[in-house]
C-alpha cells in the first residue's frame, strides 16, 4: 500500500513537472514573440523608411540606443529570433558590438515577412 502511494505521488509529480515545462515553453514562445514585436517598433523608430516599406538600421545604432538597452536583455538573441521568423534580414549569423556596428539590418515590410 505504501509503495503504491509513493508511486502515485511520483507519477503525479512527474505529470505536474511535464505540465510546468509545457507552460514554460509556451511562455517563452510568447516572450520571444513579444520581444520581436518590440524590436519591430524600435527599428521603425530608429531606422530609415525605404520605398518598399521596409526599414533599415545599423546594428550599432540599435545596440547603442539607451531605450533598446533598457528593453532588450539580449538584443542579439532577439535579432536571431526575428531572423529565423523572417521578420528581419542581415548578413551573417552572430552580430558583435564594435565589429558589426555597420551591418545593416532590414525590417522587412509586413507582406514580405509573412510570404518569404
Amino acid at each position: 500500500m505504501f509503495s503504491q502511494a509513493v508511486h502515485s505521488l511520483r507519477v503525479e509529480s512527474e505529470g505536474d513537472g511535464e505540465r510546468e515545462r509545457e507552460r514554460a515553453r509556451k511562455g517563452m514562445t510568447m516572450n520571444v514573440e513579444e520581444e520581436v514585436g518590440r524590436l519591430k517598433e524600435e527599428m521603425q523608430r530608429l531606422g530609415q523608411l525605404q520605398p518598399d516599406g521596409s526599414y533599415k538600421v545599423k546594428f550599432g545604432v540599435l545596440f547603442n540606443d539607451d531605450r533598446c538597452a533598457n528593453i532588450f536583455e539580449a538584443l542579439v538573441g532577439t535579432l536571431r529570433a526575428a531572423k529565423r521568423r523572417k521578420v528581419v534580414k542581415y548578413e551573417g549569423e552572430l552580430l558583435l558590438q564594435g565589429v558589426h556596428d555597420n551591418v545593416e539590418i532590414t525590417l522587412l515590410p509586413p507582406a514580405a515577412s509573412t510570404t518569404d
